[in-house]
């Protein structure tokens, strides 16, 4: 077996974070989102910060070759695009932050920015009105800036975008893609700031398998009619995520 495979097969907690990569392909696959909610808590738990942002990032685009040709077809490709070109500017602040400060600092960020969007989605409270194009600036900003210090790409997005007026089917074509080409865009930066760890490389390509499975598994199940209940199956798994990642715990 080659050196570098038997490095990344003894990454501390491979095993736990390829069982939560394998649920949070299911939760992205039907509703789009929750894919980082659900592992980077957990992650972060084996991992430094940067670690855990390469590897959500890597697994992320890998998940685009299974969910992008569908969301494609139905994305507001203008919308994503001016989201993504503002996510630019604020990635490289989030990144250094995320290099600034102390381990625990960021897990506690997560453990703040995921437990508040849990609260705020079960609580029913998001935006819900129509978003302009100065919102959209500000979803791609903010977004950006939480990607690149904790690898949490899509709470702005949901919380903000996700909830609009437009079609379902549209909102959450557009959050695919734009989640995806934000992956992009975060590692591209985290290469830029020298913090590439190719051990990490490996394990994202390991666990990508399973992601790219459970994703695939996800999108057939998707169904309209039962949004609901696939919303509050991916705010149960999350949840379960945000509370085991809490440092209080180690």
């Amino acid at each position: 077996m080659p050196d570098w495979l038997v490095s990344a097969l003894a990454v501390p907690g491979l095993g736990w974070m390829a069982l939560t990569i394998g649920c949070a392909g299911i939760v992205r696959g039907f509703t789009g989102f929750g894919t980082a909610l659900i592992f980077v808590p957990v992650a972060g738990r084996y991992l430094p910060p940067a670690d855990v942002i390469i590897v959500i990032t890597l697994t992320g685009i890998a998940s685009t070759s299974a969910l992008l040709p569908r969301a494609w077809g139905y994305a507001d490709r203008g919308e994503v695009a001016l989201m993504a070109v503002a996510a630019m500017l604020t990635v490289p602040l989030g990144v250094w932050a995320m290099t600034s400060l102390p381990q625990d600092t960021i897990r506690w960020i997560v453990t703040g920015i995921a437990g508040v969007t849990l609260v705020s989605l079960v609580t029913g409270w998001r935006y819900r009105g129509m978003v302009t194009r100065p919102g959209l600036v500000a979803i791609g900003l903010g977004a950006g800036l939480a990607g690149g210090m904790t690898g949490l790409t899509g709470p702005v997005v949901i919380l903000f975008y996700l909830a609009g007026l437009k079609a379902a089917q549209t909102v959450r074509a557009n959050t695919i893609l734009y989640l995806a080409m934000l992956d992009v865009v975060v590692f591209a930066n985290l290469l830029i700031a020298g913090v590439s760890n190719w051990q990490m490389v490996v394990v994202a390509g390991l666990l990508a398998v399973p992601y790219f499975i459970t994703s695939l598994i996800g999108q057939h199940l998707f169904d309209p009619r039962y949004e609901k209940t696939y919303r509050w199956a991916a705010y149960a798994v999350i949840a379960v995520a945000v509370v085991s990642g809490v440092p209080l715990w180690d």
